[in-house]
């Protein structure tokens, strides 16, 4: 009897791991739709929670039919008309920001929610009501302790009021900075003001329990406990993207429509 090749278990080894990796590989490929068809899904819930229309007795589809997707440009605050960006499509803001043409950088002085660069052009979701818009909601996003932390905030109509708020992703600490997807403490932003009079951005946070009473409650939103850092992050994601840099242009241009509607 011959003597068997000893190369060849490997070989078997080889070619058995080659065609297990292939199949992973298509695998990844097949699911990846669904994937991104089920991450979108995930993104219209929170954008349902930070409006407060989120009713598990409909479907995503039924509870965001009221919504209409645009595409702002943040330097100008206008909506994008010409169909250049699709909002509607498979555009991503968030990697956008990277890119030399969609992306810009900010400097560092005035890079507050530790971002380095940010869109030209984002998405928001207007809350219609027959043909006025009642709620807008807007993503944002900046570092915290651990990581970089993403959001949907809603505003009422008179673009200063927020009607709700919704943290989707982020890598903070779990019953410490994580509290951040916490639905009590999120139900402690709803009706509190971004804007003074004079347009400044004026919402903070306190060291634990904010202000009920004074001036002052309008604008403060409870700290979270044990979590500082994360607490400042957050403080600072909604100075950022609330002030020149960020969304500011376009609120401005959108309560400048509701001055002359009203």
């Amino acid at each position: 009897m011959a003597d068997e090749n000893p190369a060849k278990p490997f070989y078997s080894v080889l070619v058995l791991a080659f065609v297990c990796s292939a199949l992973v590989a298509g695998a990844a490929v097949g699911l990846r739709p669904m994937q991104e068809a089920n991450k979108l899904l995930d993104r219209k819930k929170h954008i349902l929670y930070a409006a407060g229309l989120y009713d598990d007795s409909k479907t995503i589809e039924e509870m965001f039919a009221p919504i209409k997707t645009r595409v702002v440009d943040l330097e100008s605050g206008q909506f994008v008309e010409d169909g250049s960006i699709d909002g509607g499509g498979d555009f991503n803001q968030v990697k956008s920001a990277l890119t030399k043409d969609l992306g810009r950088t900010i400097p560092g002085d005035e890079d507050i929610a530790k971002l380095h660069r940010i869109e030209k052009y984002s998405l928001v979701y207007l809350v219609m009501d027959g043909g006025q818009v009642k709620q807008v909601v807007l993503p944002v996003r900046g570092k915290g302790l651990w990581s970089t932390m993403y959001a949907y905030v809603s505003l009422a109509g008179d673009m200063s009021t927020i009607r709700g708020v919704s943290f989707y992703e982020h890598g903070e600490t779990p019953g410490l900075g994580g509290e951040i997807e916490n639905r009590r403490w999120q139900q402690g932003w709803v009706d509190k003001k971004i804007y003074d009079q004079s347009e400044t951005v004026k919402l903070s946070f306190a060291k634990g329990k904010a202000a009920a009473t004074g001036e002052a409650a309008s604008y403060m939103i409870d700290g979270l406990s044990g979590a500082t850092l994360t607490t400042k992050g957050v403080e600072k994601l909604m100075k950022f993207w609330f002030g020149d840099h960020g969304f500011k242009p376009f609120i401005e241009n959108m309560s400048k429509k509701e001055s002359t509607n009203g």
